[in-house]
């Protein structure tokens, strides 16, 4: 069967198409090439190991200052704690043998500075005496302690239990240390995957080429970033997120690319032809949209957030990977199995014709049916997404705690025995630090214990020098509970400044609950500059590649739009506690990675469909012409695509941990808005009302 003449095939390769015929040239070099990279980056990391840790510091911010002031001037709280708590249905007094013993070997192990027993203040006993808690001061901040030596002091303090005494322990440090892994989140992803690529392609040596793609493409990249860890500050949460991406991202691009070879190779061109020509056509669009969600992730660097940048250049170095897997080591794939797989496709093709099957019939009369009324499509449309929308508006940024924690964790048991016994402030102390005399320090206890919100202070501990002291002040609400928040507000900006101008001394709120609000307020503060930065060089991008200005500025409010869908999703499920999650604010960082992801993914699908729309435009200049055939060649893969990204994002759904649970919803939701909703409805309406003029530019820009 000859190929029919038609300039995807009749014209002259381009840049990927020729890399292309590199590849199919090299196929065996350019397998071994990818194997052998693979093999020797994992053979390095492992041999390396990995160096990641958490970089939560903010400069210019009252909690960091007063962490830094406690560290200069050798203050024991300037190292994080953990809380041993004790609980005796009979009272702690006949157990004080016992719970000073363990104490006293507490106290020799690695990394522990001061340990302050429950005998030692009497505040630290319930008033029914059946609740106390020693607190362990550790020689630096959570994410600096060694596991191991976290894992000890649990162990070491839970030998003491039994004979009705129970024991838990509390902390950041000792929730770092129960820290899981993803679970079965990966493995029911790929395997979610593999069935719907066998269901698009009905054989299962192609289905498997998207997935061996994308698997080695995140496999080289989590290598190069556990090397890359030791150089730079990459978060420990970066690994799943990473595989979380770059499986969804991988086996998306190899599939757009895959697609478009098996249109070709239906339309008569023989193997080798299709795969330059599928590269050229999607490859190209392969590339524009992993540039684009590269600028969005480096984005996050405009943030100024060092627990964000080492994730922003992970997450960017391994969608560049797996760009360069779907350009290389496909083609090199398929010049191997190409042969197969076109008998594979052109039977397939064939007993569709002979049922009287025409792919894409459905997908164009859908187009049809939306341009027939564009007008209550697009209102009916966007309304929903404004309605998801709205919850966003009161989403609350911060962090989760222990009371967010499984209930079988010793940090969770802790978390709740110390609410039972003081009250819910105790799990989340404010650190106030005051640099003056000893009268100043006495005066802000005063001024703290006499605040509305506050239930109990500690008195003035003063640093070894003796030019800072801490009190510890402990709110009526939890560490996640807004009152928590506007009470720190409200002692920064109206209890403190007025002590301060009468003693002479500073006072600075630090801590981690007051810490986990500076980092949230600064995103918050930050995120409009990011938005501008992602939206502005996309849009710019997109104005490159289609040369004209109204898609651009249409695909960027769309993309906000299912974006803020998204976080009212989330918000509704983990702030609102809907479906049985636990109610809490929403992790600081989660809205401004699942923004430049989600913005950038979206344009996979939006520069993958107006290609196919601009390339019936071109050919004949009808506008509802180009929009029916563009979505009817391409409404199948977006679809497919869609679908695998949310198996793979919904998977992590299933993950232990709660941040990598709303990473996971986010993207799903939003992937399956912006497929379903935006692109088979919004688009085509769209595209509908604005006809000849969607491909209008200036000619100042042209």
């Amino acid at each position: 069967m000859s190929a029919p003449p038609h300039s995807a095939t009749s014209a002259a390769p381009g840049v990927f198409g020729r890399l292309a015929a590199w590849s199919q040239t090299h196929r065996w070099g350019a397998l071994l090439l990818w194997v052998l990279a693979v093999a020797a980056v994992t053979a390095g990391s492992q041999a390396a190991g990995s160096a990641y840790r958490n970089d939560f510091t903010l400069p210019g911010t009252d909690s960091q200052t007063a962490t830094d002031l406690l560290a200069e001037h050798g203050s024991r709280q300037a190292g994080d704690s953990v809380q041993i708590v004790f609980r005796d249905e009979g009272g702690l007094r006949a157990e004080r043998g016992t719970v000073g013993r363990t104490l006293d070997r507490v106290r020799g192990l690695p990394s522990v500075v001061e340990v302050r027993g429950p005998y030692a203040d009497a505040s630290a006993i319930s008033r029914d005496g059946t609740v106390g808690y020693a607190t362990v001061t550790l020689d630096g901040k959570a994410e600096q302690v060694p596991k191991e030596d976290v894992t000890r002091v649990i162990d070491t303090a839970r030998a003491a239990e039994g004979h009705g005494l129970e024991v838990a322990l509390g902390g950041d440090a000792v929730r770092g240390a129960e820290e899981g892994g993803g679970g079965v989140a990966e493995g029911a992803g790929m395997l979610a995957a593999l069935v719907i690529l066998v269901m698009l392609f009905g054989s299962l040596v192609a289905a498997a080429l998207p997935l061996v793609t994308a698997v080695f493409a995140v496999g080289g990249a989590i290598g190069l970033i556990a090397l890359a860890s030791h150089v730079f500050t990459v978060a420990d949460f970066t690994p799943p997120v990473m595989m979380l991406v770059g499986l969804g991202v991988g086996v998306d691009y190899a599939l757009l690319i895959f697609y478009r070879y098996r249109h070709e190779l239906i339309r008569g061109a023989d193997r080798h032809t299709a795969t330059r020509t599928a590269l050229d056509a999607a490859g190209r669009t392969v590339f524009f949209a992993g540039c684009t969600v590269i600028i969005a992730l480096l984005g996050l660097v405009a943030l100024g957030l060092g627990a964000l940048q080492g994730v922003a250049l992970a997450v960017a170095l391994t969608v560049l990977v797996t760009m360069a897997a779907s350009l290389v080591l496909l083609p090199a794939l398929l010049a191997v199995l190409g042969g197969r797989v076109r008998r594979q496709v052109l039977r397939r093709a064939e007993r569709a014709r002979a049922k009287g099957r025409e792919e894409g019939r459905r997908w164009r009369a859908l187009a049809g049916a939306v341009q027939r009324r564009p007008l209550p499509a697009l209102l009916a449309a966007v309304v929903a997404l404004l309605a998801l929308s709205a919850p966003a508006l009161s989403l609350r940024l911060g962090f989760a705690d222990a009371g967010n924690e499984p209930t079988t964790s010793t940090s969770r048991r802790a978390y709740d025995l110390l609410a039972e016994g003081f009250g819910p402030g105790f799990n989340g102390p404010l650190v106030v630090v005051s640099r003056g005399d000893a009268a100043a320090a006495r005066e802000l206890r005063t001024a703290l214990a006499h605040t509305d919100g506050i239930v109990a202070t500690t008195p003035p501990l003063p640093s070894e020098d003796g030019a800072v002291s801490t009190v510890l002040a402990f709110p009526a609400t939890s560490p996640q509970d807004e009152g928590t928040t506007d009470l720190v507000h409200t002692l920064r900006d109206r209890v403190l400044p007025p002590l301060a101008g009468r003693t002479g001394a500073e006072y600075l709120v630090g801590g981690p609950t007051a810490a986990a609000q500076d980092f949230a307020d600064s995103v918050a503060d930050r995120m409009p500059l990011f938005v501008a930065v992602v939206v502005g060089l996309s849009a710019l991008l997109l104005m490159v590649v289609f040369r004209s200005l109204l898609i651009p500025l249409k695909a960027a409010l769309l993309n906000l739009l299912s974006i803020a869908a998204a976080l009212g999703v989330i918000t509704l499920v983990f702030q609102e506690g809907w479906f049985g999650a636990q109610p809490g604010p929403i992790e600081a960082f989660i809205p401004v990675m699942i923004f430049a992801i989600v913005f950038g993914l979206s344009m996979d699908y939006e520069v993958f469909l107006v290609s196919r729309i601009h390339e019936e435009w071109e050919r004949t200049r009808d506008p509802s012409h180009a929009v029916r055939e563009g979505l009817a060649a391409t409404g199948k893969v977006i679809t497919a695509a869609a679908a695998i990204m949310i198996v793979v994002f919904a998977a992590f759904v299933l993950s232990p941990d709660r941040m990598l649970q709303q990473f996971g919803l986010g993207l799903a939701v939003a992937v399956l808005l912006d497929a379903v909703v935006i692109r088979c409805l919004i688009v085509p309406a769209v595209m509908r009302l604005l006809g000849a003029r969607a491909w209008w530019l200036p000619a100042p820009l042209a």
